[in-house]
């Protein structure tokens, strides 16, 4: 079995009287992509604002690499090698795509010269490269998404958390972002991603994870929870059910 990058026991999180998270055991594995899917509400995202940062538990632990990132700020996070993009992409607009990226790239380096060469390396990675001295504010949706993804990898992380990046993106560019996730995989950076689009978190995880209602309600291969009761009443419905 692979090395275990992530590892949360018990990990919860109240808003007031709103059980947001409850009790949350997951386990992150080097050089896998692990899917977390569940209902609008399900809790996935504040699961990952727990995880990078943003927010700090109620209770439960969160271990990276076995470290505890509990307390840290989300840029001391991410120093640590652990990286997260956002569903809905806040680029510095009047900044260039260039510039954009290599804000990621100060993570792992103090040179300009060095943070220039990392953001265009990693926009070319990412199909970018032809639209570094644009302003980013004048990219189109699949663009963003992928300056997005431009600037987490340009951190290097050894972990990205992907939230929902297929959101507003066409069948044909799902495929193209498909593509895009093997080959960050291929590098040898591990993945945590979320996202509703079913035929994609299928293809392209090794596990999946269910949250409903805060909860962790299943987990298993993509064929296993594409088969599960639980999974099929809370989420996914009789048509993704696998013979």
């Amino acid at each position: 079995m692979s090395e275990v990058l992530l590892h949360t026991e018990g990990l919860t999180r109240r808003f007031g009287g709103l059980l947001a998270i409850d009790h949350v055991d997951l386990e992150a594995r080097q050089g896998e992509v692990l899917g977390l899917i569940g209902p609008n509400g399900a809790g996935k995202t504040t699961l990952f604002n727990l995880i990078a940062g943003t927010h700090e538990p109620s209770a439960g632990s969160i271990v990276f690499r076995g470290e505890s990132l509990v307390g840290l700020a989300p840029h001391e996070v991410c120093k640590r090698g652990l990286t997260r993009t956002f569903q809905i992409t806040k680029p510095f607009q009047h900044l260039t795509v260039l510039d954009n990226v290599m804000v990621g790239a100060f993570n792992v380096t103090r040179h300009p010269a060095e943070a220039r060469a990392r953001a265009q390396e990693t926009l070319a990675f990412c199909g970018l490269e032809a639209r570094a001295d644009r302003a980013a504010g004048t990219l189109s949706v699949p663009e963003r998404k992928r300056l997005e993804l431009a600037r987490a990898l340009a951190t290097a992380p050894k972990l990205l958390l992907l939230d929902e990046v297929m959101a507003g993106l066409n069948p044909r560019e799902h495929d193209t972002m498909i593509a895009l996730i093997g080959q960050i995989r291929e590098r040898g950076i591990s993945l945590l991603v979320i996202e509703h689009a079913m035929k994609v978190i299928m293809s392209i995880s090794q596990r999946i994870v269910v949250i409903h209602h805060g909860q962790k309600i299943a987990e298993g291969s993509p064929r296993e929870i594409s088969s599960d009761a639980r999974v099929i009443e809370a989420y996914l419905g009789e048509e993704y059910r696998i013979a």
